[in-house]
């Protein structure tokens, strides 16, 4: 009886783990349910966690979903776009790996959940400004360390250029998910893959020639 008794200990005495979980759970839930369709009483269930230890390191559901958004959205933009495309050899090579190793991943999973990013902004940025100002910056990041690559390359106007595929991807994946495939997702890349093949991919390119 003494090791399960040990166990039990060394979970209680983890908070740091305690806290992972609970970022883990609610990041799950939140990307497969929303966040206002998620109950505290559910992720306390999912974290194996009592109310006393979950307020313990969140006081509040609020809180908890800024968390999530601070350190697993803002992660996962990371290491999905950010990393993968500043190191590709170009801005166009990077940006079509990540749509197509997206694109692979919901072939694979056969589900398709939305942004992580795009889902809680949707859903929270007009009822909050807290929430709002969390989106807009981890948005801000993205767009920056894509118009960065952009400007390495001496392609014209890389804010905008930025922007614009920001934009593309975030259509595309509202499309796959509505529709539960990811067909959009590669549609759109092929258009990115035509426009980026532009040399400077210019301002013309985006807003059309004129006359």
């Amino acid at each position: 009886m003494a090791a399960p008794h040990r166990r039990e200990r060394k979970r209680i005495n983890d908070p740091e783990g305690l806290r992972r979980r609970l970022l883990d759970v609610a990041f799950d839930a939140f990307q497969a349910g929303g966040y206002h369709a998620t109950s505290i009483h559910e992720l306390m269930r999912l974290a194996g966690a009592t109310g006393g230890a979950l307020h313990h390191h969140f006081p509040s559901k609020k809180a908890l979903g800024l968390a999530v958004l601070h350190e697993r959205v803002a992660a996962a933009v990371e290491a999905t776009w950010i990393a993968p495309v500043a190191s590709a050899a170009s801005a166009r090579s990077g940006i079509l790996a990540v749509f197509e190793a997206i694109a692979t991943g919901l072939d694979e999973r056969g589900a398709v959940r939305g942004c992580p990013l795009n889902n809680l902004a949707l859903e929270l940025s007009l009822a909050d400004a807290e929430f709002r100002a969390a989106a807009e910056g981890i948005f801000a990041g993205w767009r920056q360390a894509l118009a960065a690559k952009f400007r390495a390359e001496r392609s014209d106007q890389p804010e905008t250029l930025a922007t614009f595929v920001v934009a593309a991807y975030s259509g595309a994946m509202a499309l796959a998910k509505a529709e539960q495939r990811a067909a959009p997702l590669r549609a759109c890349a092929g258009q990115l893959a035509l426009m980026l093949g532009q040399p400077g991919a210019t301002t013309t390119t985006l807003q059309g020639r004129p006359g």
